[in-house]
């Protein structure tokens, strides 16, 4: 019944100075809706980075040749000539995690049909690589091994190439197409993909036999890069392990060389980019949180006035039995109090703020139930934090000092 007692009277002070409390509120209100906001453009971010990466293939794994010191001198990665038809063929005869695997070489040049150009990559690949990619056709059919291993001057185009050479509207398929003056049939189209996470244009390409490209477009026997996917995600880093372990032996390396390849799954890639993002959120978060303290501080501040102004009915309520601890649990109620409903309209706040990020600026966000369980748990730590002093200060007047206070 104490306990009962004392909460009315907090809440009924509360309710007596209500333009006094909303000031009060307002710092953890801020803080709250700011860490809560924070949180769920960091949430959004990665999730979105996650998404879009593994749209692109969760379990893919990337082979390329690695900077290596040929005659003294230490060439790049991307003039180096490491990576040949037999690695492939060794990493698809040996390895036993993954599930798809494709030679890839590739070029810039001008797509062209009748007066109409446009400049795109063209990638050599094997029929294999679509399923690594994770992508589908719109339209057509993919080249088979059959035309692969004879050079066919087939091709399947995506849609931003589409829309740049047959202006018109036309079926691209069955349509003859030129890239760097090489004739190609187009055979198919790819389902439409839009910009990756680094905002290139994954409409933008030309695929083509690997062998093709090779002979008739770059005029080139070694691969830029080898492209595979592992069995599952799971499996992804045990699958990087195995094909640098073919490569190595494949290579002829001792224990004392350095790889002279690079290989990289997607996971890394993910990786990456969430602690990046998780980092840039904690910073945000931990700018948002100095709303909270300053809250912290306004509560203290507040309350320690009303302790000043309420000293005739401290010393009224200790003259009739009321003791300290008394007088230290009503005002620590009171604090706490503001606090939580501050709080709890924070939370309000911060969901509404999320809904309109994401309606109205289009960034990705994801309310995590973490982040109002922790701001719940720092107001309620706000307020027996910083009321505790104020709220010591009354409990420790002396009733008959207290009732001669002007």
């Amino acid at each position: 019944m104490r306990l009962l007692n004392l909460f009315k009277i907090a809440t009924k002070a509360i309710i007596l100075n209500k333009t006094r409390t909303l000031l009060t509120m307002l710092g953890i209100i801020i803080g709250v809706a700011s860490v809560i906001a924070m949180l769920a453009i960091g949430e959004g971010s990665k999730e979105s980075i996650r998404t879009t990466i593994s749209a692109m293939g969760s379990n893919m794994i990337t082979i390329k040749a690695g900077a290596d010191t040929r005659g003294g001198v230490r060439q790049e990665a991307s003039v180096m000539e490491s990576l040949t038809l037999s690695d492939y063929e060794a990493i698809k005869a040996q390895s036993t995690l993954l599930s798809y695997s494709s030679p890839v070489v590739e070029g810039r040049g001008q797509v062209i049909n009748g007066s109409s150009n446009w400049p795109s990559s063209i990638y050599g690949v094997n029929p294999e690589y679509l399923s690594i990619k994770v992508v589908d056709l719109q339209n057509g059919s993919m080249f088979t091994d059959a035309e692969v291993q004879t050079a066919s001057k087939v091709a399947v185009i995506g849609q931003t190439v589409v829309d740049n050479v047959f202006p018109d509207g036309q079926n691209p398929v069955g349509q003859m197409i030129r890239f760097n003056n090489i004739p190609f049939k187009v055979i198919g189209v790819l389902e439409e993909k839009g910009e990756n996470t680094f905002g290139q244009d994954q409409d933008d390409v030309v695929i083509a036999p690997y062998t093709t490209v090779q002979k008739r477009i770059l005029a080139i026997d070694h691969l830029n890069q080898i492209m595979a996917s592992a069995i599952s995600e799971e499996e992804a880093p045990n699958a990087v392990l195995e094909v640098s372990n073919i490569l190595r032996e494949q290579h002829k390396l001792t224990e004392s060389d350095a790889d002279d390849f690079t290989v990289r799954s997607m996971e890394e890639l993910i990786s990456t980019f969430s602690s990046t993002s998780e980092m840039l959120t904690i910073l945000l978060v931990a700018v948002a949180s100095i709303s909270l303290l300053i809250g912290g501080i306004g509560i203290m501040n507040i309350m320690y006035v009303s302790v000043k102004e309420r000293t005739k009915e401290i010393g009224l309520r200790m003259a009739v039995g009321a003791k300290g601890a008394d007088i230290l649990m009503q005002f620590l109620i009171e604090a706490i109090l503001i606090s939580i409903t501050g709080g709890v309209l924070g939370v309000l706040l911060g969901l509404g703020a999320t809904v309109f990020i994401e309606k109205f600026l289009n960034w990705p966000t994801s309310v995590a139930l973490y982040s109002i369980i922790i701001s719940f748990a720092v107001c309620a730590v706000t307020g027996i934090f910083f009321g505790w002093y104020p709220a010591r200060k009354a409990s420790a007047l002396d009733p008959i000092t207290a009732l001669r206070y002007e």
